[in-house]
């Protein structure tokens, strides 16, 4: 008689634990499928609102909760930690790592939603003293320096020293991010902080808005991006367009105007709001199937977000270069479920569904507490109309409920009562950054590396002889 062979589930392997990964993963539930999401971090980022972590708003757990927890009922799923270097398409093969250990996962589909960093145009070394917003390092970070700021400039201010250079913020870029933070660092030392110092006045520190852009928001359209404008120098936001940002350096930066005169502006706190890099998966990618790479690094995939000449991949969100599609979570989570529809139908013996069509639901902005910007279709909206539609969809899609509880309480008591709940920092949430870098092999130097494992002899013997020395009571009794 035959043996019964048990057939193997179709393995798919999730890149990135965002917004596309977690959504492409819930949608494969109910499908007759093996899936392995590996991500660098092990949790999901909630990335629209870590302005508000950097201004003390709210906490990164609250943004943040563990992929494995979010999963922890999805029995079809495992999650593993590590930074994918490789995707071998002609081997199926999947290569990361995590603290100089190498693990080769191998696939049947891929879903690639490896997401995108900052971009500073070519001028890395911007990101010394300019830190990005793109996740909870570099939201913490921002918040020791913000808040570290105002410290320090206390500290001075009783020596009898100038400092202007300190109470002085300035934002890079005016699109979405850039300008909620902006009005956000403009509300924290105009409000929040008006009565915690002594020696300095918060007031009349001043928030510089930076874009080389000719107006604010461009994506919302002048009418709405001249009326953000406004709102933002009423509560105290200083908007300087037509400025390119040409130096940073500790302590300011160089600014060339339209005019192309140059002038610097001194600031000790600088934070990068402009540009996007998709992640660089895409050029290893594109290497193997001859895809063009956009200059954002983005990659040009098939009508159905497959590669060329490998239907079993499919890419989705901030890497994908298809119909101008913009970088923003809906594309990533419309695009991710669109995948895992496709995946599933093929294991049913369904039809391939038509090209991905992204349904555009709109976009928003908040400016300050009680005011935001939205656009829904045609439909362009401001003020306080649009700050209760900016309040129900971030709270619709808060991971969790215990966040979205958590996130309201803390809205509550900010956007009512001007405090703010998270405004504890360290000098290591400034540095370690930098620390890190210095580390030849990054922070895979601070660990051991990987050791033989012991076999069953060895465990065995060390277990007889930690009971002999108890048995015998030679615990610290001197040998020799």
């Amino acid at each position: 008689m035959a043996e019964k062979t048990t057939k193997q589930p179709h393995r798919v392997v999730v890149i990135g634990s965002g917004f596309g990964g977690l959504f492409g993963t819930k949608a494969l539930r109910n499908s007759d499928v093996q899936i392995t999401m590996i991500a660098k971090t092990t949790h999901h980022l909630f990335q629209p609102l870590l302005y508000q972590v950097a201004t003390g708003i709210l906490s990164e757990g609250e943004i943040a909760p563990p992929t494995r927890e979010v999963l922890s009922s999805q029995d079809n799923v495992s999650v593993l930690l590590g930074e994918v270097t490789d995707i071998d398409l002609t081997a199926k093969t999947v290569t990361s790592h995590v603290l100089g250990r190498e693990l080769e996962t191998p696939y049947d589909s891929l879903i690639v939603a490896a997401g995108a960093g900052q971009s500073y145009f070519g001028n890395d070394q911007f990101s010394t003293f300019a830190p990005g917003m793109k996740s909870i390092d570099d939201a913490l970070e921002l918040r020791g320096r913000i808040f570290g700021a105002f410290e320090l400039a206390e500290v001075m201010a009783a020596r009898g020293q100038e400092v202007d250079h300190l109470l002085t913020f300035v934002v890079v870029g005016a699109g979405p991010t850039g300008v909620e933070m902006a009005g956000q660092i403009a509300e924290l030392a105009h409000k929040t902080l008006k009565s915690d110092f002594r020696s300095i006045n918060t007031r009349k520190a001043r928030v510089i808005l930076l874009d080389a852009a000719p107006q604010v928001l461009p994506p919302f359209g002048a009418k709405l991006g001249g009326w953000t404008q406004k709102k933002l120098e009423e509560i105290g936001v200083e908007v300087q367009l037509g400025a390119m940002v040409v130096e940073v350096d500790e302590r300011g930066l160089e600014v060339q105007d339209k005019s192309g005169e140059r002038r610097r502006i001194e600031a000790v706190t600088k934070v990068w709001a402009a540009g996007v890099q998709a992640s660089g998966l895409g050029k290893t990618l594109a290497e193997q199937t001859g895809a063009a790479l956009d200059r954002a690094g983005r990659i040009a995939v098939n009508p159905d977000l497959t590669l060329p000449g490998h239907p079993e991949v499919f890419v989705v969100g901030d890497m994908v270069a298809l119909d101008n599609l913009p970088g923003v979570a809906q594309v990533a989570i419309q695009g991710a479920r669109y995948a895992a529809r496709e995946i599933d139908g093929r294991l049913r013996g369904k039809a391939p569904q038509t090209g991905f069509k992204y349904f555009d639901k709109g976009s928003m902005a908040t400016i300050s507490r009680f005011s935001a910007v939205a656009t829904v279709g045609k439909l362009r909206l401001s003020g306080f109309v649009a700050w209760l539609m900016w309040l129900a969809v971030h709270l619709f899609y808060i991971t969790g409920f215990k966040n979205q509880v958590t996130a309201l309480l803390h809205w509550t008591v900010t956007f009512i009562g001007n405090d703010r709940s998270e405004r504890t920092v360290t000098e290591q949430q400034i540095f370690a950054r930098e620390a890190l870098k210095r580390l030849q092999g990054g922070t895979a130097d601070l660990v051991s590396a990987p050791s033989p494992v012991p076999t069953r002899e060895e465990l065995e013997e060390r277990a007889q002889e930690e009971v002999r020395l108890t048995d015998s009571n030679r615990r610290g009794v001197k040998v020799g």
